[in-house]
């Protein structure tokens, strides 16, 4: 028996299991056509919520400042000195001014606008440069910038032949397209925009599909 025939105890093969795929893994794997199509209920998915960060500091400020100001004008004339000349002058034009008056009517109008304004803010959701998106997981929600989703229909819109130059519009129901052709037909170049532009707005997986507009011309001359 030669030495190649001797096998060592430590190099022995050890024996191999088979393991299955985690959940995980295979999901890893899926790519974007294997995510499950968005249900009736994702469909109708709302907007983002806006914090309003900006009115609610402006609206708290002044509300501070007009409390810290009246509160200390009270302390003063508790402590026995005279009340701030704005207030003695407040209380007497409402004392002696008429309701009818126009500097009443324009504070009076003045402060319903702030409060309807205030009222807006509070009941509607903001965000509009916001697009939301399919909810492909429970507890995940995603949205789309405007600006982004225009750049990526305008590049493929580029890919088509004959396109010149494309100016790409996309709002919150709509998305429209402004293409210059320099070739081919405008007949065949709409054609093929509203195939391109179709497929690119569907696999930006919106939650609420656009309505899509596409306008070709010739370029100006001279």
């Amino acid at each position: 028996m030669s030495d190649d025939d001797v096998q060592p105890a430590d190099t022995r093969r050890l024996p191999t299991l088979d393991k299955t795929p985690d959940t995980a893994d295979e999901v890893a794997r899926s790519g974007p056509d294997d995510a499950p199509a968005g249900s009736d209920e994702d469909d109708r998915t709302g907007r983002f919520w806006s914090a309003r960060r900006v009115p609610a500091a402006v609206v708290a400020l002044l509300l501070l400042a007009a409390a810290g100001l009246l509160l200390y004008d009270v302390a003063a004339v508790r402590a026995d000195r005279p009340a701030m000349a704005w207030r003695r002058r407040l209380a007497h034009e409402l004392a002696t001014r008429p309701l009818d008056n126009p500097w009443v009517l324009g504070a009076a109008a003045l402060a319903v606008v702030l409060g309807i304004w205030l009222i807006v803010l509070a009941l509607t959701p903001g965000l509009r440069q916001v697009l939301p998106m399919r909810r492909t997981a429970p507890g995940v929600r995603a949205g789309l910038d405007r600006s982004a989703a225009a750049l990526v229909l305008r590049d493929r819109a580029m890919e088509v032949a004959g396109v010149q130059s494309v100016r790409m519009k996309v709002g919150r129901r709509k998305a429209k397209a402004h293409a210059v052709s320099h070739f081919r037909e405008l007949d065949e170049v709409r054609a093929d925009l509203d195939v391109s532009l179709g497929e690119g707005l569907r696999q930006l997986g919106l939650a609420h599909p656009l309505r899509l507009t596409v306008h070709v011309r010739r370029p100006k001359k001279g």
